[in-house]
């Protein structure tokens, strides 16, 4: 069986549903392809969280940001490793892509600083909804889509150009082929064991997290076509998440940008709680059974705000994955540390915020440079036991600033593009809040729109 449209896009996550739905609405013929069942992958189970800067939220709120601090926080962030031009790529259009977003009703309920930003620039979204939004548009506006369909080969051409793929389905082997080509929107392999034991090998013991299709599919079919990989020495989950966390919500709590320390299970601190929580996740697991607790008082516990992911205190409350007790010693007995030890460790902390002497891990702010930090000491306190989550793996193949996916010379491959977790080169050594989600409706939209102005796009049939 064989079928054919303008443009195929493999899989359904943010970038995925972009990509489609723009490319649908300027008039193409799309299917998009999704592995399971369901709709969305990671990105459904995400908190829902965007960067953009230079907005109507950030205007009302009295935010001070810029491109330039943009840039430069992406780009400190990721340690410089990141591919320059592809970040460049994502400021210049970020405020289109915002602006997309609100033409199809997006709204966005809060705006506030998170790992890696300098300014409050990451902007709250029901992301589950926005996904069901946005495919109903694309269904509107013409678009096909497939679930249950998942794709296992490329198809080229006998110059090499990608024309299409086969899907594996119910009913056997169907090859979708696409005039203007392939979109791989198929996410990471934070599902995929194989995968992170080539490598990640030491994340295999952070928390499973992300869709369940993605086992890295498509970074295998691209690499088997001899593309190029970025950023896959840089794997690393996620610090925030209950060691029962489930899928049913995305649990991940940030008390430490909001003025928690965390400690191991000897009552020490053993990391600057400022930095960004990808890389937290990554030295939590040298801690034993991998494991840190976010110690707060009532100061911080009056900042949760219900139903925004990771300030929402109260529904983990409410679930019995905060402890609560009058005194730093109950609390400690409570979680099973030292309750010396805990006390310890909060009186020296108090005494370097008091600038009495230097903090022990050099903390000097809430997040990345920002916030002043506040004594832990009005009780009642509180502990939340947190590993890392294995949410979504940041690295992939390499691309162009267009999208384009490049060999192991760095020469494009004709045809296949991608976009979205799949893909390398963006976030380098570390990851923003936000960008995540952001890079897949910025490269997305940007993507299916020059594809869907594009002479191939116009082929005949």
């Amino acid at each position: 069986m064989n079928q054919t449209f303008d443009l195929v896009v493999v899989g359904s996550g943010i970038a995925g549903q972009t990509a489609a739905t723009t490319a649908a609405e300027a008039g193409m013929s799309v299917v998009m392809l999704e592995k399971t069942g369901s709709l969305g992958g990671s990105s459904a189970m995400s908190g829902g969280w965007f960067a953009f800067c230079g907005t109507e939220e950030q205007a009302q709120e009295r935010v001070e940001d810029s491109p330039e601090l943009f840039l430069r926080d992406l780009l400190e962030l990721g340690e410089h490793r990141n591919d320059r031009k592809l970040v460049e790529t994502y400021i210049e259009y970020q405020a289109e892509a915002y602006r997309w977003l609100k033409a199809h009703g997006v709204v966005f309920r809060e705006v506030e600083i998170s790992s890696g930003q300098s300014a409050r620039r990451g902007h709250n979204t029901d992301i589950k909804e926005l996904l069901v939004s946005l495919h109903g548009d694309f269904t509107a506006a013409g678009g096909e889509t497939r679930t249950n369909h998942r794709v296992v080969r490329l198809v080229q051409d006998q110059a090499g150009r990608v024309t299409g793929v086969v899907a594996q389905t119910s009913e056997g082997e169907v090859t979708y082929s696409g005039r203007a080509g392939v979109i791989l929107a198929s996410g990471g392999f934070s599902r995929g064991t194989d995968m992170l034991k080539i490598f990640a090998p030491e994340q295999l013991a952070a928390i499973p997290y992300g869709g369940k299709g993605n086992t890295g599919d498509g970074l295998r079919m691209a690499w088997k076509l001899g593309a190029g990989m970025a950023d896959m020495s840089y794997v690393s989950g996620t610090f925030g998440s209950h060691p029962e966390t489930g899928e049913e919500f995305h649990e991940l709590l940030t008390a430490f940008y909001m003025g928690a320390i965390i400690v191991n299970k000897h009552g020490r601190r053993f990391v600057d709680e400022s930095k960004d929580y990808k890389t937290l996740g990554r030295v939590v697991l040298d801690q034993p059974d991998g494991l840190g607790f976010e110690i707060f008082d009532t100061k911080v516990r009056e900042q949760s705000h219900r139903g925004i992911p990771l300030k929402d205190i109260d529904t983990l409350e409410d679930i019995g994955h905060v402890h609560k007790a009058d005194t730093l010693e109950e609390l400690a007995t409570n979680i099973g540390v030292d309750p010396a030890a805990l006390r310890e460790t909060v009186i020296r902390y108090n005494a370097a915020v008091a600038g009495q002497e230097t903090d022990e891990r050099g903390r000097t702010s809430l997040c990345n440079g920002v916030g002043d930090l506040s004594p832990i000491d009005t009780a009642p306190f509180y502990a939340y036991p947190a590993k890392s989550l294995m949410t979504t793996t940041y690295c992939g193949v390499t691309i162009t600033p267009d999208a384009q996916v490049l060999d192991v010379d760095g020469e494009a491959i004709e045809g296949l593009y991608a976009i979205g977790e799949v893909t390398g080169g963006f976030h380098g050594a570390a990851y923003m809040t936000g960008s995540s989600l952001g890079k897949g409706v910025v490269f997305g939209h940007l993507l299916a729109t020059k594809l869907s102005s594009s002479e191939t796009a116009k082929m005949p049939a």
